[in-house]
Order: structure tokens, then sequence, then C-alpha cells
């Protein structure tokens, strides 16, 4: 390789990098800006909603609940113990026979006192944008509650504004992976930017008399 080329090469390089580093402040900028007011880590400033979402995070094996998503469901069973929220709704992937996060979210709930009408379980959260999406597209909530940790918050409230939803952030922990998530909030801009479609899936309302049971909802 020539001397030039190489020279060529890392002026590449540096651009490229100056460029992604660009888009990653000013979707941290964004996403944060716009969605400081709708956070709190106290449950007093909370008002009532339909329901409670629920991200999916990791599970183990066993079924037993990886600790961020305990703290999640540990919240979400605060809210609805505490009658500030309608539903849960617990939303998380299942997309191979040998990982389910939503069931193992669904008996944690149900093993907490949460009564089965009152829990629907999402099995198409693949995403943050997914589980955001299908709750306004499929279950029909129009206000809720999101659990989350502090680093995931701000992407997750403006995921859920973007898919329609009247959303508060709740702070569960401090907890989480914050230089993945800085570059997270860059994909997350662009969804929330062009909203691209999701997994579809029966309606289900979450109120009314046409609840679904159990057995209805998606497998």
């Amino acid at each position: 390789m020539s001397r030039s080329t190489s020279r060529v090469l890392r002026i590449a390089g540096l651009a490229v990098t100056a460029l992604v580093g660009s888009s990653v402040v000013v979707a941290n900028l964004v996403v944060v800006g716009r969605t400081s007011g709708d956070l709190t880590r106290d449950v007093d400033d909370l008002g009532p909603a339909q329901v409670v979402i629920v991200p999916g995070a990791g599970v183990y094996p066993d079924g037993t609940l990886g600790r961020p998503v305990e703290e999640r469901v540990r919240a979400a069973v605060a809210l609805h113990d505490a009658g500030l929220v309608e539903k849960i709704l617990l939303s998380g992937d299942n997309g191979t026979s040998t990982y389910n996060e939503p069931d193992a979210m669904r008996l944690a709930v149900l093993e907490a006192g949460v009564p089965a009408a009152d829990v629907f379980t999402d099995y198409a959260g693949f995403s943050t944008w997914h589980t955001m999406r299908r709750a306004r597209d499929v279950f029909g909530v129009e206000d809720a509650i999101v659990v989350t940790q502090g680093v995931y918050a701000a992407r997750t409230v403006d995921l859920g504004v973007a898919a329609g939803l009247d959303v508060e952030g709740y702070v569960v922990s401090e907890g989480g992976r914050r230089a993945r998530e800085w570059i997270a909030r860059v994909r997350g801009l662009g969804e929330a930017t062009f909203r691209p479609r999701v997994t579809p899936g029966p309606a289900i309302p979450i109120t009314g008399d046409g609840r679904a049971s159990w057995a209805d909802e998606p497998a």
C-alpha cells in the first residue's frame, strides 16, 4: 500500500469515527432531552394508568428472572397492588421454543398474588419498539406506566410516545450498561422517527368486555 493511499484511508477512518460519534451525541441529546419530564423515581409522582408495561430482559434456562427484569416485575406488582394500574402487560422475547421471557415473568407475577385476569403477556416483544408499538396496536393500550432501569428509561419512554402511548417512565434502579445504551439510542431515535412495522398479531383488548383469556393469547 502506498503512503498516499494509507493517508487517505486514515483520513476516511477518522471521518467515519467522527460521524458515528456525532450521531451518538445527537441521539442522546434528543432522546434524553425530550423525555426528561416524563421520568420519575418517586412513585408518588405517578398518575393512574390503564396498564404497567414490563419490558422483558434476560431470564435463566430454569425460568429464574435475571436481576433487571426481577426489579421491573417487583415494581409492576407494587403499582398494581397500590391501585395505580388496572392491568400488567408483560412483553418479552419468546423467539425460540427454549427461551421464554413472558412466561417466566407471568409466573412471578401470579406467584406474587396478582389475579390472572389482570395479567397479559406479549410473546413478540423482541425489542423495546416492538413492545411499545404492540402495546398500542395489539393490546389497545392508550396510557401506561413503563418500569425499567434509569439507563434505559429515556429511550423506552421516547419509543412509547412514538408508538402513540401516553406514557410515564418509572425508574426502578440505576443499573444497566451505559455505553451500550448510548449507542442503542441512535437506533431508538431512528425507530421513533421512521416507525418501522412490527410483528403483527390478533387484537387482545386489555380493557373492557373483550378481555382475552390466557388460552386466547398468542403463543
